[in-house]
């Protein structure tokens, strides 16, 4: 891994912002970005707050339900676009599960696409800092 991070947690507590400080990472993204900014969640509660520029999709309607699946579909927005600079998702645990092992395997496997890739990922997560296993906080950003 270099020495910037290709993938970030924004990390807290149920109901500590998370999913605003998600809004404001989204537009600073776009205004930033001279490709293509994804914002993925789970329903649909961001969609009059996230401007029109970012593309936001709800995940519902892809049945992904861990996070395999969840990697696959990233892969796949990866893959079909070339122009992707930024993916951000909220609620991972609630879109791949609560099993934080699983999620940090799953950080393992995605960091080298995002490196690959050059998009920047952003996942936010339902946790305090000193409840992600050591090697988790090792491996990415926390904001």
């Amino acid at each position: 891994m270099g020495l910037i991070k290709m993938v970030s947690l924004l990390i807290g507590k149920k109901g500590s912002g998370k999913t605003k400080r998600m809004i404001n990472l989204a537009h600073d993204a776009v205004d930033a970005s001279k490709g293509v900014v994804v914002s993925v969640e789970k329903g649909d509660t961001l969609t009059f707050d996230i401007d029109y520029r970012v593309r936001l999709i709800n995940i519902i309607g892809y049945e992904i339900n861990d996070f395999d699946a969840l990697y696959g579909f990233i892969a796949g927005l990866l893959a079909g676009n070339y122009d992707i600079t930024d993916i951000l998702v909220d609620s991972t645990l609630k879109i791949g599960g609560c099993d934080l092992g699983l999620f940090t395997d799953f950080v393992t496997k995605i960091t080298p696409l995002a490196e690959k890739s050059g998009a920047k990922l952003v996942f936010s997560v339902s946790a305090a800092k000193d409840e992600l296993p050591e090697a988790l906080r090792d491996a990415v950003t926390i904001i």
